[in-house]
């Protein structure tokens, strides 16, 4: 892999004497993610591979281009997984791009963001520097925030070369329960199960129904079933259940319409959309296919508390939320710090930067 680091240290070392920007290419899963897409291609697939991994230390170390695919696929072996569950969407995404685009599924409210899984990383600075944040064990913190940081940054930093992350062992067994409850029960029925002492893994709302995940040693989901009570679903049914709305293969996600990404508050009452709407995380993630026009859907946002991202479809402007000014300016600074020309992902995370 040596060659392919030389290659791309002296791709970006030539448009950093040319002032000439880069667009930072994976899988292409998430081409859609993002503000704009401009700049001469720089292609990071080809800098692949597990460099690291001992299971009984619950740490994988892969360069940025390897595929979620093959990373899972060696965890499996081990009965371990990524418990913040990035999103494959629709495709096979690579490792660099998942930690940088920062996506997590539906077990994210109760096992953690995917920022809280990333023990240490290693960025492509704008002169061609390797930068080496954090560690490759849970104990080393020097740099931690660094590393956390680039989760979500959309590449706008710089490339994430390598990524150090925690895995988590696999459920002994997992099981899924099924409630026929309106939106606003099942959002109050979330908010009650998390105050208990519940294996809960994922929860979410759709269409008149509830569905609750359990996961653990068989006891614990024995007596949570008896107390909670509910439909329990067929294991084949509940696993394409979950993997359908973690991949967004759900029914929701095929709607030609705008559909819009709301984070609000988990206790939030349901919100005054019109449309289609699915609720995970507790309530904590709404999403909502609707054509109401974008200031509107912003504006109840943000009276919930919450942000309003414009996901797919048509057009409504910005698709992430307005930062406030304060924000904005860290942002500035951040950019100013790693990448003052503006070479890496211009405009990809912010339309300014």
């Amino acid at each position: 892999m040596e060659g392919a680091l030389a290659a791309l240290r002296t791709a970006v070392m030539e448009a950093h004497r040319a002032r000439r920007p880069l667009l930072l290419c994976g899988a292409g899963t998430k081409d859609f993610y993002g503000e704009s897409r401009a700049g001469a291609p720089l292609d990071l697939p080809g800098y692949r591979g597990v460099v690291d991994y001992e299971p009984s230390e619950l740490v994988l170390t892969a360069r940025c281009g390897t595929p979620l695919s093959e990373i899972e696929a060696l965890l499996t072996a081990e009965r371990q997984f990524l418990a913040f569950e990035p999103p494959p969407l629709g495709g096979d995404p690579t490792i660099g791009g998942a930690i940088s685009a920062g996506l997590s599924g539906p077990r994210r409210a109760h096992a953690g963001a995917a920022r809280d899984f990333v023990l240490g990383a290693v960025l492509l600075g704008v002169d061609g520097e390797v930068l080496r944040f954090g560690g490759r064990v849970m104990k080393n913190v020097a740099g931690f925030d660094v590393s956390r940081l680039l989760c979500g940054s959309l590449g706008i930093l710089g490339p994430i070369l390598e990524v150090s992350l925690k895995v988590l062992p696999l459920p002994r067994e997992e099981q899924t329960l099924r409630f026929e409850l309106g939106e606003a029960e099942a959002l109050a029925a979330f908010n009650r199960w998390a105050g208990q002492p519940l294996p809960v893994s994922a929860t979410a709302w759709w269409a008149g129904a509830a569905y609750l995940r359990l996961s653990g040693a068989a006891p614990a989901l024995r007596a949570a079933r008896t107390r909670l009570g509910g439909e329990t679903l067929e294991p084949a049914a509940a696993a394409a259940w979950w993997r359908d709305l973690r991949s967004q293969r759900h029914e929701l996600f095929g709607a030609v319409r705008n559909l819009w990404r709301l984070s609000v508050p988990c206790g939030s009452a349901p919100l005054a959309l019109e449309g289609a709407r699915l609720s995970e995380w507790g309530g904590a993630l709404r999403w909502c296919a609707t054509e109401l026009p974008a200031a509107e859907v912003r504006r109840i946002a943000t009276a919930a508390g919450g942000t309003a991202m414009h996901w797919r479809g048509g057009t409504a402007g910005s698709r992430f939320h307005p930062l406030t000014p304060a924000v904005l300016a860290i942002h500035r600074r951040l950019k100013q710090r790693f990448d003052p020309h503006g070479i890496f992902n211009q405009g990809r995370l912010v339309a300014e930067l």
